[in-house]
């Protein structure tokens, strides 16, 4: 699974076909859905593949529809990205160096967080599922704040495909409004039309 999300990387790093890189980057959404579910983490894979490979997609091929197929040439040489890539890559391996082994049972949540969520779900919250329980009860603000997330980035995608908050004035020639309409006259003359 590692080789097959290694693989996916490398070929999005170098296609120059943007619908490619789109189609490939949700299919590393769903390789990486299946690597969480090889993990017992289905909740984790659920969302992954809802909004990594479904929604995601979904937002670039409709950015894409805005903009052309390929990718323009590059003007200067990748060493600054590449290196930004390399230091900030060098600190997060430093970074999980002071974690416990994977899976390892004398690990701090193992003796400490754990044991308090397995006690007390079923008294406190009153539901089987362990992981449906601390999503929706012990982190359930947490939870909360990450909808609002989504929501945010959602409503922030859609300003940026209308061209913004001022898009629809632009579209129209520059005017705030649309002119009122006014009644419509009538052209005849009679008698009773003077």
């Amino acid at each position: 699974m590692l080789a097959f999300l290694l693989a996916t990387a490398v070929m999005i790093i170098r296609m120059r076909n943007l619908f490619a890189v789109v189609m490939l980057t949700g299919a590393f959404s769903l390789l990486t859905a299946g690597l969480f579910i090889t993990l017992d983490a289905v909740d984790v894979a659920f969302t992954e593949a809802a909004v990594g490979a479904g929604i995601t997609t979904v937002l670039f091929l409709g950015t894409l529809s805005l903009t052309t197929s390929r990718e323009k040439p590059a003007t200067h040489l990748p060493t600054l990205p590449l290196a930004v890539v390399l230091i900030t890559g060098a600190a997060l391996v430093y970074g999980t160096m002071d974690l416990p082994g994977f899976g390892d049972p004398a690990a701090a949540p193992h003796q400490y967080v754990m044991p308090e969520y397995v006690s007390g779900t079923e008294t406190q919250i009153g539901l089987p599922n362990i992981v449906t329980a601390v999503l929706a009860s012990y982190r359930g603000f947490d939870t909360l704040g990450e909808v609002g997330v989504i929501f945010t980035a959602g409503v922030g995608v859609l300003l940026l495909l209308n061209g913004g908050l001022g898009g629809r004035a632009r579209r129209n020639g520059g005017e705030g409004a649309a002119p009122p309409v006014s009644a419509p006259t009538d052209k005849r003359k009679g008698p009773d039309r003077a």
